[in-house]
């Protein structure tokens, strides 16, 4: 009888763990995505492209690496920085949802890049504006942020 109760309990534990494996990402922020910045005043082509690599760390704190532009522009032509956060909320049944808060500072110049946006799923949508000393480099507009 003992034995019969191992194996049910051991069963059991297997199974819970099957259903919780899903690594869809469907359910963290963590991932790579592309983003599409477009002008307040209605462009059809957009300001900014980047893509980038986030991961969230302790504290909604995010982790972003691999920020690539691929818009030729001034204000971030020798590089730059990225830092942000994001507060989760929703269901925990393999969809994210919250709020989203990133700076891209430049390495040279003092360029900022403010984006404020609502996740959803795959896919944050949200306002962007570029303050900076750099010519040219002010503005500011809507952003989607999709996962690639």
């Amino acid at each position: 009888m003992r034995k019969i109760w191992t194996f049910l309990v051991l069963g059991i534990a297997l199974l819970l763990a099957a259903c919780g494996g899903d690594n869809n990402n469907n359910g963290s922020i963590n991932g790579n995505w592309t983003a599409a910045l477009m002008s307040s005043n209605n462009n059809s082509s957009p300001v900014f492209d980047f893509s980038l690599t986030l991961a969230q760390v302790s504290g909604g704190n995010l982790n972003i690496t691999n920020l690539n532009f691929t818009t030729a522009s001034p204000c971030f032509a020798g590089g730059a920085n990225a830092t942000g956060g994001f507060s989760l909320s929703g269901n925990f049944a393999g969809s994210i949802s919250g709020a989203l808060q990133m700076n891209i500072q430049s390495a040279t110049g003092n360029n900022l890049l403010g984006l404020q946006g609502t996740v959803k799923n795959n896919t944050v949508t949200g306002t962007w504006t570029l303050t900076g000393t750099t010519s040219g480099c002010t503005g500011s507009g809507t952003f989607t942020m999709n996962r690639s």
